[in-house]
């Protein structure tokens, strides 16, 4: 399960195994490994990772189905599973126009 998500995290930003591997300082074959389920990074790597990818360590390792963001003091939302990357772009866009709106509603009183 862990590499599933390594790797779909991994695809959806971009980035191939050799980049990957050079962010963790491991070898490609390393992050192909990973990815294939055969070892796992140890906890150094999976705080990096997390922090690259900003998921939470529970739900890279398969403890959580959701998301949720690496850094805590971020207000989270829960979005449905058959989200994707788009749908998640869209909301922020929405998010941002709601605090113009805001702004501009505070700013004519």
């Amino acid at each position: 399960m862990m590499g599933e998500r390594l790797q779909e995290l991994r695809k959806d930003k971009g980035l191939s195994q050799a980049q990957f591997a050079k962010i963790l300082g491991v070898s490609h074959y390393t992050v192909s490994s990973y990815e294939c389920d055969r070892s796992d990074p140890d906890d150094n790597a999976k705080i990096t990772i997390a922090k690259l990818f900003d998921v939470s360590v529970d739900y890279l390792i398969g403890l959580i189905n959701e998301p949720l963001s690496y850094d805590r003091n971020k207000m989270t939302i829960s979005v449905p599973e058959s989200f994707d990357n788009s749908d998640i772009a869209n909301i922020k866009e929405y998010i941002k126009f709601l605090e113009f709106q805001k702004f501009n509603v505070q700013a004519e009183k």
